[in-house]
């Protein structure tokens, strides 16, 4: 079982920047950043396998910017230029994989609230 513990949310006016961490109690293949907004479906923002192959939505290219440190379990999405479209709830997904079965664990998440 893997907790993970989102922080650095908040309110942010828009062009500015915020840095989410997550800190998972353990280890993981890749762990991802998600965010959703009410009565809408959870869409993926970026992730990390390993310690350096990174993903990232369409929509945060070049502004968001996903990395790990293994050392800590913890991974961070430094967020710039922030427009208010990125106003969400931003939830952490670990990924563990043993035996090749893969377990999806995720945190409470942390909300960002960008406005004009």
């Amino acid at each position: 079982q893997v907790q993970l513990v989102e922080s650095g949310g908040g309110l942010v006016q828009a062009g500015g920047s915020l840095k989410l961490s997550c800190t998972a109690s353990g280890s993981a293949s890749a762990m991802n950043w998600y965010r959703q907004t009410p009565g809408n479906e959870r869409d993926f923002v970026a992730g990390i396998i390993g310690g350096s192959s990174t993903n990232y939505a369409d929509s945060v290219k070049g502004r968001f910017t996903v990395s790990r440190d293994d050392a800590t379990n913890t991974v961070y999405l430094p967020m710039d230029s922030l427009n208010p479209e990125a106003t969400a709830t931003y939830c952490c997904n670990a990924v563990t994989v043993t035996d090749r079965h893969s377990k999806n664990y995720w945190g409470q998440g942390t909300h960002v609230t960008v406005y004009s």
